[in-house]
């Protein structure tokens, strides 16, 4: 198995889509398109989030993770992480996260102490009290060393995403029809 940065703007797309949809589920209603929109049409313009996925040896994809760069571009958030139907691997998602838990200065959040004992097994050792009861883990390579020196993480304006929708329809039907698309178009290899 091996960890590939999908750059490639059809299959990211593509990735993109089936991440949101993997990470939502079924009774998401419109939040995974307003997170596809966000991403293609700000983070991916702006470099400030990447597209991984955990392939096996024939290049089939086994899990996607979203990251976006924190305000300094020094470290990097999880921000959806989904594993994809697979017999032969178990917990591809996780295992994906301890690569990049290795290699990049990595942040993840925990909302319970399952979550947090998923992420600690793949790597994350440095955890934190946040806000709201959300834990805050690092990988070793990530260069804050208490949540005072931990930078924003750069996300999609959710609330701006929809207002737009509701402005543009032309620009939300656009969108829509990219989603679908990028679902059907889902690359078996990477």
């Amino acid at each position: 198995m091996r960890v590939v940065h999908i750059k490639n703007a059809a299959q990211r797309e593509a990735c993109l889509a089936r991440l949101c949809a993997e990470a939502y589920g079924q009774e998401a209603g419109i939040a995974p398109l307003v997170t596809f929109a966000g991403v293609t049409g700000v983070l991916f313009p702006q470099e400030a989030a990447r597209l991984l996925a955990m392939v096996d040896d024939q290049g089939h994809p086994l899990a996607l993770a979203l990251l976006a760069l924190d305000e300094t571009g020094e470290g990097m958030t999880i921000m959806q992480l989904a594993d994809l139907a697979t017999e032969t691997v178990t917990a591809p998602a996780m295992r994906l996260v301890g690569e990049l838990a290795l290699r990049a200065p990595l942040r993840v959040d925990a909302t319970d102490e399952a979550q947090q004992a998923r992420f600690r097994e793949a790597g994350i050792e440095r955890w934190f009290e946040g806000q709201g009861g959300v834990r805050i883990g690092l990988s070793k390579r990530h260069p804050a060393t208490g949540l005072e020196d931990l930078p924003r993480t750069l996300t999609v304006d959710e609330k701006g995403v929809v207002q737009s929708f509701k402005r543009d329809q032309a620009q939300f039907e656009d969108y829509k029809q990219r989603f679908v698309d990028g679902l059907e178009a889902f690359p078996t290899t990477l």
